[in-house]
């Protein structure tokens, strides 16, 4: 099953079940995050309480993409309590891409290896236990809350202050926390997880700064496990013209984490487990155009799409100016 969130024709939300003959619009439930927090209230699975409800009007999906009425398919209606993070170095192929802004390698000797590389290592070695403990702690990020999300379709806002806007092709888990105060993953979606990459490589420490910039996920939720393995394909558009692409391999059988690995980590801190948030969690990739030379452009598309999660998710980019200005912090 794979939903999406939308705005009806009079401005109202609505949830909708994709279907062959459309987007089937889910009865009285007019976002994701309550329809989960009625199925958790109610001890059913999203599945259960979608079929529970029923659907009832039918809406054409290019027309909703085309007039960007599809939003990100899991929110809050307060921007401030939907957390954005994610991890880094998760893939069997990130230590790649990663080492191409390094000297070091994932084959040399520990005591030998730069930072970053030693912790795709402990990954390799640790980051998918069978005891049931938890196993080594992922790189993890922090990326900004809800206000960042771009819909599907929309442009990336670019500060003028960026040296970079790159794409970062991955699968997102999104994710609620119950009124029990434990966390419930909703599923999977595609995800754009954009990074200032010239800044990061200036110094590895700039990774916090580089990693604030918009993203975007969507435009559809799968509900339910993610596959093991899945391919998907990520390409730039320029003028219309495709000036890069390249497959990229997912699922737990390509990563050097279990993904319950990287929830655990993410969720073991008290404050992200406040009932009623939401959070979307980036988990990772191993391709990303910077690593092969290309350098962005004001108004690039980017284009990802997997088989298995529906429509690609498709966002543009525009620089815009920024809101402030240095000296314009006044004191009280």
């Amino acid at each position: 099953m794979r939903l999406i969130q939308f705005e009806t024709t009079n401005g109202t939300r609505a949830v909708g079940v994709v279907s062959p003959e459309g987007i089937a619009q889910l009865n009285d439930v007019t976002s994701t995050r309550d329809l989960a927090l009625e199925a958790i209230g109610r001890k059913q699975t999203i599945a259960e309480r979608v079929a529970a409800l029923g659907t009832g009007e039918i809406h054409d999906y290019d027309a909703l993409l085309s007039s960007g009425r599809v939003l990100a398919p899991l929110d809050h209606p307060d921007a401030a309590h939907c957390v954005i993070a994610g991890t880094g170095l998760t893939h069997i192929g990130s230590a790649a891409s990663r080492s191409k802004m390094h000297s070091a390698t994932a084959e040399a000797d520990e005591a030998e290896l730069n930072d970053s590389m030693k912790m795709f290592k402990w990954g390799v070695d640790g980051g998918k236990p069978v005891d049931g403990a938890p196993g080594v702690q992922p790189e993890w990020f922090y990326k900004g809350d809800g206000s960042i999300v771009a819909r599907p379709g929309a442009e990336f806002p670019v500060p003028d202050f960026a040296d970079d806007e790159g794409e970062e092709p991955e699968v997102v888990g999104l994710y609620v926390i119950g009124d029990d105060g434990l966390p419930y993953r909703v599923g999977f979606a595609i995800g754009n997880e954009a990074t200032d990459h010239v800044m990061e490589k200036k110094n590895y420490l700039y990774l916090a700064h580089a990693k604030l910039r918009h993203c975007s996920f969507g435009p559809e939720l799968r509900v339910g496990e993610l596959p093991s393995h899945v391919e998907g394909t990520v390409r730039i558009r320029r003028n219309g013209a495709v000036v890069w692409e390249k497959p990229f391999p997912t699922g737990e059988d390509n990563m050097s984490h279990s993904i319950a690995n990287l929830e655990y980590h993410h969720f073991k801190y008290n404050q992200f487990l406040r009932p009623g948030d939401v959070h979307v969690q980036f988990l990772g990739t191993s391709v990303a155009s910077f690593g092969d030379g290309i350098k962005t452009e004001d108004g690039d598309v980017f284009e990802i799409e997997i088989p298995e999660f529906g429509r690609p998710l498709i966002n543009g980019t525009r620089r815009v100016q920024e809101t402030l200005k240095m000296g314009s912090i006044q004191a009280l």
